[in-house]
């Protein structure tokens, strides 16, 4: 019997497969997990084995072989119960789909992969991994405030499992967020975003923990000082790493190449040397995912305005907004055709299928209905444990109905619900109450937690794209909380009529705060 037919050893080969990634040694990874597949029968191992190489497939670039290697990972996880499997599969899917161009695709994998990892009980190393691949399947689409929050979460999960800090520090989501700034014409706003990256590795380097940067964060690092210097920001040679040493990080991967080919020439043009920075960009094959396909035409620009060739200079930019301009356009009409609003309907219209026969469920959020609320307080209050209920009535929802109809409405308060659930604690409880009204239950909770549920909800709501779903009608929520006092031998109705006045008179209270 060889060694990775032993499950301790196909257990070490898969954790150490995962750490050669970590550091972008993925080519060694993916033979390793070659193996494990060549010899192992455990469906588990077989499965994370297969996502784990669907990820080092994406890393190495090798595009031909995503297609086959997402079948074969998605027959493998099909049948397991592990969130965590099915959640970092959508994000590694979603990736591969933005590399081949298929943006509603990615989007599909991105709302699924959110809500699988969302439901991982008892979330470990692995899973904090999985939200980092989905925050970077976010960034590459361009979904920057989305990548923001979830590179947060795996930052959080991440020192929880004992992962410092720097290794999530993700140089490369702002790095892209940064240059889709300057693409746009906001190059003072990428100056800004790329100082604060900066800033953070001075950080790092300063208190030792530049060792536990990943290798190709290492690069992005470089690409940011490096892009910075090519816009005229002055570099402190003192105070800061070398660029062109840290361009040489990033072990195998096809994106830590693709920034050191355009970090050369961004140090070209730094160092006044624009004949050759174009030269260098004229040769350069670099994937148009990797910083947005914008980026060579905009170097090209500065490069000839720092040679003085102004009109080129001003055609190249014009490339570069019109690359922007249609990545942008592509984006809006994935969100036109509504694809995280189809995915609600389908998935609450199966919830709402299993609690058909008791009518406990609104038929078009799929959300538990205002009788399955009442019997769920009343379970919570029966086992004596604290209850805290949010009342959720949307602001500018009848101005909705009024400018694009009830289709247009029904479609919000289908987003709504996904946006509340999707920002609320393991455990909470979400029920449309009716209308345009919302109640969220925190069982074992008080008022502290709750006011930091209303930040999160209306933070949520406020980073959605509305514009894109009811142009020119923005939509916004306002929430009001109180506690359900079952004490003293008051009667539960008595009590939650008692809460729930509380809570619509503090909801009616932050209405002007939210106008």
């Amino acid at each position: 019997m060889g060694w990775l037919d032993r499950v301790d050893d196909q257990v070490d080969a898969l954790t150490h497969a995962r750490h050669l990634q970590e550091f972008s040694r993925s080519a060694e990874a993916c033979a390793l997990l070659d193996r494990v597949l060549r010899t192992t029968t455990d469906p588990h191992a077989r499965a994370d084995a297969l996502v784990q190489r669907l990820c080092a497939l994406i890393n190495l670039g090798r595009t031909a072989e995503f297609t086959r290697a997402i079948e074969e990972a998605s027959t493998a996880v099909r049948d397991l119960s592990e969130p965590y499997l099915h959640g970092h599969l959508n994000a590694l899917a979603a990736l591969a789909a933005h590399h081949q161009g298929a943006l509603d695709r990615c989007v599909t994998h991105l709302v699924k992969a959110s809500r699988w990892l969302g439901a991982v009980d008892d979330p470990d190393r692995d899973t904090a991994w999985g939200w980092h691949d989905l925050a970077m399947a976010y960034s590459y689409l361009s979904f920057h405030g989305y990548a923001l929050g979830a590179i947060e979460r795996a930052r959080q999960l991440g020192l929880a499992a004992g992962i410092q800090e720097e290794a999530f520090a993700a140089p490369g989501i702002r790095l892209r967020n940064a240059v889709a700034l300057d693409h746009n014409g906001d190059s003072d706003g990428c100056l800004r975003v790329l100082r604060d990256v900066a800033a953070d590795l001075g950080r790092f380097l300063r208190d030792g923990r530049a060792g536990n940067i990943r290798p190709s964060s290492l690069a992005a690092y470089g690409y940011a000082a490096a892009r910075r210097a090519a816009l005229g920001d002055r570099l402190d040679g003192d105070n800061e790493a070398d660029p062109v040493k840290l361009l040489g990080h990033g072990g195998d991967s096809a994106r830590a190449r693709d920034m050191r080919q355009l970090g050369q020439a961004c140090l070209a043009i730094a160092d006044g040397r624009p004949i050759e920075a174009i030269a260098r960009l004229d040769t350069a094959r670099v994937s148009t995912e990797t910083l947005g396909a914008a980026e060579p035409s905009r170097l090209r620009s500065i490069a000839f305005a720092r040679g003085g060739d102004h009109a080129a200079a001003h055609r190249a930019d014009r490339v570069a907004f019109r690359l922007a301009a249609q990545r942008n356009d592509r984006l809006r009409d994935v969100y036109i055709d509504g694809i995280a609003a189809r995915i609600d309907h389908e998935e609450m219209r199966r919830e709402a299928a299993r609690y058909e026969g008791e009518a406990l469920t609104d038929p078009l959020t799929g959300l538990p209905n205002r009788r399955r609320l009442e019997r769920y307080i009343g379970s919570v209050v029966s086992r004596g444990e604290r209850v805290v209920i949010g009342v959720c009535d949307l602001d500018g929802f009848k101005a909705v109905n009024t400018r694009h109809g009830h289709h247009s409405g029904d479609l919000v308060l289908q987003r709504i619900a996904g946006v509340i659930n999707r920002v609320m604690r393991r455990g909470d409880f979400v029920a449309r109450y009716g209308g345009d009204e919302f109640v969220v239950v925190l069982s074992g909770a008080g008022m502290t937690e709750a006011a930091e549920v209303a930040r999160r909800i209306e933070a949520a709501v406020r980073s959605e794209d509305w514009e894109s779903l009811v142009p020119g009608t923005p939509v916004g929520v306002s929430i009001g909380f109180a506690e359900v006092d079952g004490a003293g031998g008051t009667s539960l109705r008595d009590a939650l009529g008692a809460a729930f006045e509380i809570a619509d008179r503090e909801m009616l209270r932050a209405k002007p705060r939210a106008s």
